[in-house]
């Protein structure tokens, strides 16, 4: 039989004029996937091809690796009959009936084999819109045209060579391109890989080993030690340390006993147990977790549609500027048609916006796998552009900056030792159900205090418990039940209880027959990770707030232990969101909350975190879902959003810088200075640059969020 101790966490309605607006804002948009982006070839599937990023739509590295190291090979032959090569290095090559056909043979193989990629991925372009396939297709096939046709008598110099080497380093940057987007983004296989395939089925005290899909809701199946929980479910029997690695970030093993969950992925320790399955298929945590890491790496920022913007741009502007050279040069020379086409593809090669592509997505991948790896799983990417800017985050209170759960805060004693009363109290709050209760019970089992045996209990309904303890007979109860049995309250208990009331707290007090002998506060504890937050957040210069439907006191309690200066309190759940817009008003927000009924106050926000997921993380209004339920992880999560932000801006800096530079040195502006770049070089030069775009992006994991 349950008591009630107190009437603690009620919320009463909002004060007149406070709290009462009802409208809950249009939800964010919601970027959608590109719609080029489902091309399926060469065995790969959608999640391993990149959002945005579509000229690669049906490529996989080893295709352009295979390509590369064959056509390099075919390159060799290439080189070493090319007479501009045998004039700088000093040498002459072997001479055979028909040598002359050996470069233009080559050189066609390569252009076919190692150019099609390229070619192919021009014809998806033109088909939809033109962008840095079509600039390789266009220069490649500019300059195996006119070698052709030097070839066959026009006068000139062909580009056998510089064609042969060009394909070869545009394969190189493609491979090296795709092998790191593809492991930044591997977090889907990796997930994958955790669930097991075979779970032992329990029936009728029988173990059968089954397929996991074949499960059903309520199936219970045994995890033998050392095995991965196969199957999202409810412990019904044993306890084990189990490791939860893959879902919250945390290294360290978690105690799991009777009715706690056991998600799918996690690794069970030294101990046998026995769970009921919950959630199957595409509701298991995994599942979810799966579907929104997809979501993430398939949604678009705004930087990077301005940089899809900015690289179709540059693409006609290459052309444009091409063109333009090639006619300029070709009025200056109008006897050297080679050196106006070698301007032409130079510029074209150069200008690929292969940097301009890549500055924004594989930084946002990057971002993506590290806050995963951390617990904090993103909906959508764009949120990362939006917490940069944050300067105020409001938190709920309960489950959010306290445990949701009652312990005892305070003991005040008198004619007993803390401890015996302690010990007393626990011994017959053991029999009860109540929570107030379990928390006194919990309370001594955490200071090791040994529990005597209580006799003669009895549940007394709306006022406590009752019974013999070491021959004593004891009540534990409302303070209210010492004046209905009109027993002594010692002065200084009496001045305890004050204070507890005072701060909003619960009181439970321990009575003999005679009067009361300790009082203990109990109170919603606050996460002891809290502090931290909100120290870091300030510093951060993040002003906080809390929100919470309690009363005054308990708001003023926690936020003067939290040193939180702006809180408001008695806030109904449906009314968070309008007070959320007000201090949008003021500054950009985000809000933490629960992500269940803090839905509109989520959606309503500039950047909305869900916390107290635990293993429910299919929560549709938040942007960030902070899996550790933990407070401290709202820092880490701003912290990396600051990090991605700039990486982004100094990528796309450094793409369009280079392109304003580069793009006129292709064209020729560098000739009366006596810089002159090949089409080879400008390849090799264009592939620095998305060299160095990636390892700028790259360099987003080695930052430590947590110091």
């Amino acid at each position: 039989m349950r008591h009630d101790h107190s009437q603690h966490e009620q919320n009463p309605p909002a004060p007149s004029g406070g709290h009462q607006e009802h409208e809950r804002p249009p939800q964010r948009n919601q970027s959608n996937p590109d719609p080029h982006s489902n091309h399926n070839g060469d065995g790969q599937q959608p999640s391993q091809q990149h959002a945005g990023h579509d000229k690669h739509a049906g490529h996989s590295p080893e295709i352009f690796k295979r390509r590369f190291f064959i056509c390099s090979v075919l390159t060799l032959p290439v080189l070493y009959f090319a007479p501009m090569l045998q004039m700088w290095f000093n040498y002459k090559a072997i001479q055979f009936s028909g040598a002359e056909w050996v470069i233009p043979i080559f050189s066609t193989i390569i252009y076919f084999y190692g150019g099609w990629v390229f070619l192919k991925g021009a014809w998806f372009e033109l088909q939809s819109k033109i962008g840095m396939m079509t600039l390789v297709a266009l220069a490649i096939t500019v300059a195996f045209v006119y070698s052709v046709a030097v070839t066959f008598g026009l006068k000139g110099d062909s580009f056998y060579w510089e064609l042969a080497t060009l394909v070869d380093i545009m394969l190189l940057g493609h491979w090296m391109e795709m092998a790191s987007v593809l492991g930044a983004s591997n977090a889907l296989g990796e997930l994958a890989k955790l669930v097991p395939s075979v779970a032992h089925k329990q029936t009728n005290g029988r173990s059968e080993d089954v397929q996991v899909n074949t499960l059903v809701e309520g199936d219970l199946i045994l995890i033998r030690p050392g095995e991965q929980v196969p199957i999202d479910g409810e412990i019904v029997e044993g306890t084990s340390n189990v490791n939860e690695s893959f879902l919250t970030g945390e290294s360290r093993p978690v105690v799991k006993k009777a009715k706690d969950e056991a998600v799918a992925g996690a690794v069970n320790g030294e101990g046998a147990l026995t769970i009921k399955v919950t959630r199957t298929g595409d509701n298991t945590t995994l599942s979810q977790i799966m579907r929104m890491v997809k979501e993430a790496q398939t949604s678009k920022s705004k930087f990077q549609s301005l940089a899809d913007r900015l690289a179709y741009w540059l693409t006609l502007i290459a052309i444009g500027i091409a063109t333009l050279a090639f006619v300029i040069w070709l009025s200056i020379k109008p006897d050297d048609l080679s050196f106006a086409v070698s301007r032409a593809v130079t510029v074209l090669v150069i200008a690929c916006p292969h940097a301009l592509g890549l500055a924004v997505p594989l930084v946002l991948v990057n971002a993506t796998a590290m806050s995963a790896k951390n617990g904090i799983l993103v909906r959508n990417r764009e949120a990362f552009e939006r917490a940069k800017s944050i300067k105020t985050i409001a938190m709920d209170k309960t489950g959010t900056l306290t445990t949701g759960h009652f312990g005892v805060q305070r003991t005040y004693t008198d004619s007993i030792d803390e401890v015996k009363a302690l010990g007393i109290a626990a011994a017959l709050e053991s029999l009860s159900e109540h929570p107030l209760g379990q928390s006194i019970v919990e309370e001594a089992s955490h200071r090791k205090i040994e529990l005597a045996k209580a006799s003669d209990f009895q549940a007394v309904p709306g006022q406590g418990v009752e019974g013999v303890v070491d021959g004593q007979h004891y009540r534990v109860g409302r303070p209210e039940w010492v004046q209905e049995l009109k027993l002594q309250f010692p002065p200084a208990l009496q001045q305890g209880l004050q204070e507890r009331e005072a701060r909003g707290e619960s009181a439970i007090v321990l009575m003999n027959d005679k009067q009361v002998l300790a009082l203990f506060g109990l109170a919603d504890q606050v996460r002891p990770s809290a502090r931290e937050a909100v120290l870091k957040l300030e510093k951060m210069g993040v002003q906080v707030v809390m929100i919470t439907g309690d009363a005054e006191a308990v708001a003023k309690s926690v936020a003067g232990d939290l040193q939180i200066d702006r809180y408001y309190a008695r806030v109904l759940p449906q009314d968070k969101a309008a007070l959320i817009q007000r201090l949008k008003a003021e500054k950009p927000t985000a809000f933490v909350g629960d992500g269940i009924n803090d839905a509109p106050a989520l959606t309503a926000s500039d950047l909305g975190l869900a916390i107290g997921a635990g293993t429910n993380v299919a929560i549709e209004s938040a942007d960030l879902i902070l899996v550790k339920s933990d407070p401290l992880d709202a820092t880490y999560a701003l912290k990396l959003a600051k990090a991605t932000y700039d990486k982004m801006v100094q990528n796309l800096l450094w793409a369009a810088g280079y392109n304003v530079v580069a793009i006129p040195l292709a064209a020729g502006v560098g000739v009366p200075f006596g810089i002159l770049l090949t089409p080879a070089i400008a390849a090799i030069l264009m592939s620095v640059s998305t060299v160095v775009v990636s390892f700028n992006a790259m360099s987003l994991r080695t930052i430590r969020f947590k110091d």
